[in-house]
């Protein structure tokens, strides 16, 4: 699934974006609903400019997944909405559809 982060100032840090989605993903579905959705942010993916990124799940939890990303308010300090920009099955796709910006 494709993601991107709307705030005021950037967010360059993949890895920040990354703790973010696993926390939201954490407080709203808990451990055995996070394992189950087999959250993987593929850190290398994120790009600070157009702040897209990448993150990948089990096709059944989609819907949860936009969810954990819609509850994301606040990225270290900064406000931010992060939303869904695309699914797909293959990263080769995502990346073509969905990071070109």
């Amino acid at each position: 699934m494709a993601f991107e982060v709307i705030s005021d100032s950037k967010i360059e840090s993949p890895r920040v974006v990354s703790e973010s989605i696993k926390s939201a993903s954490l407080r709203f579905l808990g451990e055995l609903g996070t394992s189950r959705m087999g959250i993987r942010v593929l850190e290398d993916q994120y790009n600070p400019q157009t702040q897209r990124g990448i993150v990948r799940i089990n096709h059944k939890h989609a819907d949860h997944m936009r969810a954990v990303l819609a509850l994301i308010q606040q990225i270290s300090s900064t406000k931010v909405l992060v939303r869904s920009i695309g699914v797909s099955g293959i990263l080769k796709k995502a990346k073509h559809r969905y990071m070109a910006g």
